[in-house]
């Protein structure tokens, strides 16, 4: 069970859950990691507030469903096991059940850090686990006392250790262990360290832009310094309308967009490679392929982003340098990888829903191609 406490009440920010944070509401960030991750069946998300439970359902995520927390474990001054605890006594958790705590204002949480915390909190046989920071900082105390390091024998920050801070990104532990010790954690306590730059917290407007910047720098890579060299796209659903039509012969026939061929031909003569890479193996996939002249073209792909990652070694580029178009499932690893990754308009909600994908205003076979390659190649 992932659990998100959101509160209506912000003393700094206003509704501060649902402003938007690089062009989502903030506490989508964390659903969408949570919801990725086939380990956890149900995520809760406890407010008070119908601003709020009308933005978290608008979302129309699968495993989510939003608990209406009572007005007094809401206040200024209550505190997060009140509402944990609350949630937990009015629903039908077995004591064994794993409960994931996590913040919507650490947005820079991605579904990795949930995945290898999770590993780590069954593999370790601890009793909870927080995520941590590693601080390079030297501490003092009022009094003018060095708190950990030796003055006399200062150290280089390459050679020193730091120390672990809590970064409030997320906590796991047992129901069981949460009822008895009244707390997230207790009994024996791990450490999944995350790195230092998702240690900032939102609590003023200038956090907002500082965590927006490293949003873009490290999480949502389609907003990078990477110069796309190499443009690729699935077939069905993409360059097709994802239709399969026959003819009374028993032909199969494939409806595709001629402004599609037009804007790879202008990509081409921009210099970027363009290629496709499809899970059909079709001969008139071959065909149109040579029609457009790419410069790649695989097909009976099992794994998209294993070929591709092979193909960037071949060119000597990095998979940031890669624009991919994709609309199902079998697109999804490819396209939570490279630098700049599309789906058309009716592509599946799993794909829609991918960190910073560039959700496009066509369908699949209505020109779709043309419309990423204009507005975001050219």
């Amino acid at each position: 069970i992932a659990f998100i406490p959101a509160r209506c009440g912000s003393q700094s920010i206003k509704l501060k859950n649902i402003k938007q944070f690089c062009g989502k509401p903030l506490i989508y960030w964390n659903i969408i990691a949570l919801q990725q991750i086939d380990a956890i069946t149900e995520i809760v998300v406890a407010t008070d507030c119908k601003e709020i439970a009308d933005v978290v359902l608008s979302f129309g995520f699968s495993k989510v469903k939003v608990y209406k927390r009572k007005a007094e474990n809401a206040r200024n001054d209550s505190s997060t096991e009140s509402v944990i605890l609350e949630y937990i006594e009015n629903s039908q958790l077995n004591k064994e059940d794993i409960f994931i705590l996590a913040q919507a204002t650490s947005p820079l949480t991605r579904n990795l850090d949930y995945q290898k915390a999770l590993k780590q909190y069954f593999s370790s046989g601890v009793d909870s686990l927080l995520s941590c920071v590693r601080v390079k900082r030297f501490f003092w105390d009022e009094k003018g006392n060095a708190l950990n390091y030796d003055i006399n024998k200062r150290p280089r920050r390459q050679d020193f250790a730091g120390q672990l801070m809590e970064n409030g990104a997320f906590y796991i532990s047992s129901v069981g262990a949460i009822i008895k010790s009244k707390n997230r954690l207790s009994g024996s306590i791990g450490i999944y360290e995350m790195p230092e730059y998702t240690a900032i917290e939102l609590d003023e407007e200038d956090d907002w832009f500082v965590a927006e910047h490293l949003m873009r720098k490290y999480i949502l890579k389609s907003e990078n310094n990477h110069p796309v060299q190499l443009f690729l796209t699935d077939i069905d659903g993409v360059l097709t309308d994802a239709g399969m039509y026959y003819s009374e012969n028993g032909d199969e026939l494939k409806k595709f967009n001629t402004r599609d061929g037009m804007g790879m031909k202008l990509l081409q003569q921009k210099g970027t490679a363009v290629g496709i890479v499809t899970s059909e193996t079709r001969e008139l996939n071959a065909r149109r392929a040579e029609k457009l002249n790419v410069n790649f073209f695989y097909q009976g792909v099992k794994n998209k982003l294993e070929i591709v990652n092979d193909l960037c070694k071949t060119l000597n580029i990095e998979l940031q340098n890669v624009a991919y178009i994709g609309d199902d499932i079998n697109d999804f690893e490819l396209l939570s990888e490279v630098g700049l990754a599309a789906c058309p308009a009716d592509a599946i909600e799993t794909i829609r829903n991918i960190p910073g994908i560039k959700i496009l205003t066509k369908k699949g076979g209505e020109g779709v191609v043309r419309e990423f390659i204009e507005k975001h190649l050219l």
